[in-house]
C-alpha cells in the first residue's frame, strides 16, 4: 500500500510564524528582537488601558492576546499570507505600528454601515460607543474580518450607489437619512425614474404618474409587459444609466434584476397603485418616493378640516403645532413630535436650505380651521421671530443652543 502523507495544523498566532520565520532566515536580528520585546509591554498596558484597566492581571493578559491577535491579523492581511513580507514588515516598522495597524483595520470595519437602510447606520467614522464592539473583534480571526469585510463593503456599495442616484435626481443624504428607507428601495426608484425621463426623485403623486404612464406605454399590446417581464428580457429603457460610475455597476445590476421581476404587479392594471405600493406587504418599503402631505393634499382636493387632523394627528397644543409647522417649512415631512436625531437633522437643514416662513402660513390659510387661523398664524410667526437666529447661527456649531431651542419649544422626543 502506499502510504498516505500528513500535513501538520500549526495553531500558532501569525505574528510567531512570522517572527520564527524571520529569526531563521536572518530577516530578524538581536536588535529587532530586542525592539520588540521593549514594546510589547507597553502595548499590552496600553490595550489594558483602552478596553478596561491596566492594574488586573487578567486584563492585562487579555490584553497580550488582543495585541498578538492584532499584529497578526495586519501582518497576515497586509503581506497576503507570505511569512518573508510578513517578518520584513516586522524588521521596517515598529511593533506597536503593527498592532496599532490591525486595531486601524478593525477601526474601519465596525465604521462602514451593515445594512442598507439610511435610518439605521451613522456616519463619521469609529466612536467611542463602539469600543466594546472592537473588544470583540480584536480577538477574532482574520477569515471572519474578511467575510465581515466582504458583507460591510458590499452594503457600503449600495448605499453609495443610492446616493448617487439621489444627487443625480435632486436629492441629497440628509434627504435619505430623513426618509429612513433601503437604499436598494431608492435605487429601484431611480431607475424607474431614469426610464420615464423625469429629471427629479418623485413624491408620491409623481411616482403614481409615473407607474400609471409605464402602464399605459406597455398597454397597446396586451401581454407584452407580463411576457417581457416573466421571460427575464428587459423592458426598453429601464436599464443601467449610462453615466453609472462602472464600481456601482454590480450592486446596480443585481437591484434592476429585482425591479424586473416585479414588473408583472406593476404594470398590472387592475391594481391600484397606492395599494399595491403602500399596502401590500411584499411592497411596502420596497420602493422610494419623498413624503410630501401639502402636495398630496392639493392633488386629492382633501377636505379642509381632514387635511388639518391628518396633518396634527388631531394634536392642538402650541408644542405640537410648532413642530409641525417647523417641518413645512423646512420642506420636511411634517410631523408633531420628533426624536433628537430628526430634530439635529431639521436644524442642519434649516441652515443648509434655510426656512420658507410662508409654507406653514400657507397651510393654516388653507387648511386651519377658520376661527383658529388668526392665532395659529401669531403663534408661527412669533416663533420665528424669536427661534430663527438662533436655528440659523454660525456660531452654534455643535447644535446646542438650535437643540435646546426646540426642546422647549416644540416636540422632541428622545
Amino acid at each position: 500500500m502506499k502510504p498516505h502523507g500528513v500535513s501538520l495544523f500549526d495553531a500558532r498566532p501569525f505574528f510567531e510564524k512570522a517572527l520564527v520565520y524571520g529569526v531563521q532566515n536572518g530577516i530578524l536580528g538581536p536588535s529587532r528582537l530586542d525592539s520588540i520585546r521593549n514594546d510589547a509591554p507597553k502595548g499590552m498596558v496600553q490595550i489594558a488601558r483602552y478596553f478596561g484597566t491596566e492594574f488586573l492581571r487578567p486584563e492585562l493578559e487579555k490584553a497580550r492576546d488582543r495585541m498578538v491577535n492584532l499584529v497578526s491579523l495586519y501582518l497576515e492581511d497586509t503581506s497576503g499570507g507570505d511569512l518573508r513580507r510578513a517578518a520584513e514588515s516586522l524588521r521596517d516598522h515598529s511593533f506597536l505600528s503593527r498592532s496599532k495597524g490591525g486595531s486601524d483595520m478593525l477601526k474601519a470595519l465596525i465604521a462602514m454601515p451593515q445594512n442598507s437602510h439610511f435610518g439605521m447606520h451613522e456616519s463619521g467614522g469609529f466612536t467611542d460607543e463602539q469600543i466594546p464592539l472592537l473588544a470583540k473583534w480584536s480577538l477574532r480571526t482574520l477569515p471572519e474580518y474578511q467575510a465581515e469585510l466582504a458583507l460591510r463593503s458590499q452594503i457600503s456599495l449600495l448605499v453609495e450607489a443610492a446616493v448617487w442616484f439621489a444627487e443625480a435626481l435632486g436629492k441629497d443624504v440628509s434627504d435619505l437619512e430623513e426618509a429612513g428607507k433601503d437604499a436598494e428601495a431608492v435605487i429601484r426608484t431611480g431607475l424607474l425614474t431614469l426610464a420615464t425621463r423625469r429629471k427629479d426623485m418623485p413624491d408620491w403623486v409623481a411616482f403614481e404618474k409615473m407607474i400609471l404612464a409605464l402602464r399605459k406605454k406597455y398597454r397597446s399590446e396586451p401581454g407584452n409587459a407580463s411576457t417581457l417581464a416573466d421571460s427575464g428580457a428587459d423592458l426598453p429603457g429601464i436599464s443601467l444609466p449610462k453615466d453609472l460610475p462602472e464600481h456601482f455597476q454590480k450592486v446596480v445590476e443585481g437591484v434592476r434584476q429585482s425591479l424586473l421581476a416585479d414588473l408583472p404587479r406593476i404594470l398590472d392594471p387592475g391594481l391600484a397603485p397606492r395599494k399595491l405600493f403602500d399596502q401590500t406587504p411584499a411592497f411596502i418599503g420596497r420602493y422610494f418616493w419623498l413624503e410630501d402631505a401639502l402636495g398630496e393634499a392639493d392633488h386629492y382636493q382633501r377636505a379642509v378640516s381632514a387635511t388639518w387632523d391628518k396633518a396634527t394627528s388631531g394634536h392642538g397644543d402650541d408644542s405640537s403645532l410648532l413642530t409641525l409647522f417647523l417641518c413645512l417649512a423646512a420642506g420636511s415631512t411634517p410631523k408633531t413630535l420628533l426624536s433628537e436625531k430628526a430634530a439635529i437633522t431639521l436644524i442642519r437643514k434649516i441652515r443648509k436650505s434655510g426656512l420658507q416662513v410662508p409654507l406653514a402660513q400657507q397651510f393654516i390659510r388653507n387648511h386651519a380651521p377658520h376661527n383658529h387661523q388668526s392665532g395659529y398664524l401669531d403663534l408661527w410667526e412669533s416663533f420665528v421671530a424669536q427661534a430663527l437666529p438662533t436655528l440659523q447661527s454660525d456660531f452654534d456649531y455643535a447644535l446646542k443652543d438650535a437643540l435646546a431651542l426646540l426642546r422647549c419649544e416644540c416636540n422632541i422626543g428622545p
